[in-house]
């Protein structure tokens, strides 16, 4: 089932779109933020929403204010995490019994993790990053990261080995020292997970390759809950 919805960002910043796809049992609900360039109808978004509902996971995405009203800044963080408050709001009036997760593509996920870090939010299970974007790109660098330790739910970083804005040699020690962290490395991936397809080795859909091990993950987590 797929539906599409609104919901008030903030009283400042007024209404944003959203899309919910709920699988008919899901696994859990993840709520699912855009990259700073790409809202929530891109390509990209749409092939990891449609991913996960294939890997049983319902996923509630949403525009940011400034992507709604086509500005070209990202919102500061006070605005996101406030956008965030309401997205989970809707999320569980619209899916009450899965376990819900939050995270995003890029930025998206970058927010998430201060929506985390500012609210210790008792309803998150736990956090995705798709292409956690920790520097500028190849310009490596770790202020991106000095939060996550404040974040006390369960982590996974799905990075591709290209990233130019996740330099694994500085995002990997980085998630060792979180004891709720866990990195899967996306072979030949890039930030928007494009492939090389002459030498990538798995022969498996990437996007699905990332929502088969985000099902998993969940499980693992769900269980020990």
């Amino acid at each position: 089932m797929t539906s599409e919805l609104t919901f008030v960002a903030s009283e400042e910043k007024g209404e944003v779109d959203a899309i919910l796809i709920k699988p008919r049992k899901p696994l859990a609900v993840l709520v699912l933020a855009h990259g700073a360039g790409a809202n929530l109808r891109h390509a990209h978004m749409t092939n990891i929403a449609e991913a996960l509902a294939e890997a049983s996971i319902a996923t509630l995405r949403f525009n940011f204010p400034y992507m709604q009203q086509g500005k070209p800044r990202t919102d500061n963080i006070p605005t996101c995490i406030e956008t965030f408050t309401h997205a989970i709001r809707l999320t569980r009036n619209k899916v009450r019994s899965a376990p819900l997760f939050i995270g995003g593509h890029s930025f998206g996920g970058r927010m998430s993790s201060h929506y985390m870090a500012e609210t210790a939010d008792d309803r998150v299970t736990g956090l995705i990053y798709f292409s956690f974007p920790l520097h500028n790109a190849k310009q490596p660098a770790t202020k991106r990261a000095d939060h996550l330790p404040a974040i006390q739910r369960p982590m996974l970083f799905l990075s591709g080995t290209r990233d130019t804005l996740a330099d694994l040699s500085f995002l990997k020690p980085i998630v060792q020292t979180l004891y709720n962290g866990q990195l899967h490395e996306l072979d030949t991936a890039d930030h928007g997970f494009k492939i090389l397809k002459r030498t990538r080795i798995s022969k498996e859909d990437v996007t699905t390759e990332a929502a088969r091990i985000t099902a998993d993950w969940m499980t693992t987590i769900i269980l020990k809950e």
